[in-house]
């Protein structure tokens, strides 16, 4: 009896230690698919196909200086808010921006700057507008502002993710070591925070918005266009304003 008492409990034990090596294996099986998929999902936007990017057309603009265009010393300011991510602000540099440009920028009745509204529709915003920025250390701001609304592709959908805004970069032939070092470096992330806060001091709650300004008599006016406005907007905004100051 004892005997096959002994029998029977190591038999018991023996399918206990199968079960615990069968556990251990199967949990060792888990972590490691666990494991592979982390990695999938860490290595594969890496290594995914990137659609090709589309040149832009030439844009003329007068005295370009980083993110600005124009007489610094003209009579009025125009600042853009903008969000690269934007249908409406392509529409702006699309159909109006240019004749803004030759109108009032060329003739020196008007300073133009970009701003960008920070993360305003998503991380690709901030992404493309510290992307600019660091297109304008070397030069190229406008390129890149222009290379950007012609790849607009829709909101946080990849259009501007880092190897997109890479193959931009190399488009438009920025020296991509500088660029590279600038965009790991995160040197225009307060900027763009800055725009963002800028913007909402300035009562922007829609882009594009522009906010135009002058002085009257030693103050300074304001005057705000919201949306993708045609130039006859624009003419008599700053028609008005001109003729405020006498001009």
């Amino acid at each position: 009896m004892e005997t096959k008492e002994l029998s029977k409990r190591q038999m018991r034990k023996e399918q206990m230690r199968r079960k615990e090596r069968q556990s251990r294996l199967v949990g060792i099986v888990l972590v490691t698919l666990g494991a592979l998929f982390v990695a999938f999902l860490i290595i594969y936007p890496n290594v995914k196909p990137v659609d090709a990017v589309s040149a832009a057309p030439e844009a003329s603009r007068p005295d370009v200086e980083f993110n600005a265009a124009g007489n610094p010393e003209a009579p009025i300011t125009i600042t853009e808010y903008s969000d690269f991510q934007c249908p409406y602000c392509r529409v702006f540099y699309e159909k109006t921006e240019a004749a803004l440009m030759e109108k009032y920028v060329a003739t020196g009745k008007a300073y133009f700057i970009y701003k960008s509204v920070g993360g305003f529709i998503g991380p690709e915003s901030k992404d493309a507008a510290e992307a600019a920025y660091c297109a304008g250390d070397q030069g190229k701001f406008w390129e890149m502002h222009d290379i950007l609304f012609s790849n607009q592709t829709g909101e946080n959908v990849g259009a501007y993710d880092s190897r997109r805004l890479e193959l931009m970069a190399d488009e438009i032939g920025l020296d991509r070591n500088l660029y590279d070092d600038c965009i790991s470096s995160g040197k225009y992330n307060d900027l763009v925070e800055q725009d963002a806060k800028d913007a909402t001091a300035a009562g922007i709650q829609a882009t594009p918005s522009f906010l135009i300004t002058y002085e009257v008599n030693g103050e300074t006016q304001t005057r705000v266009i919201q949306g993708a406005q045609g130039i006859e907007i624009f003419t008599q905004e700053i028609e008005a304003a001109l003729a405020e100051m006498g001009q």
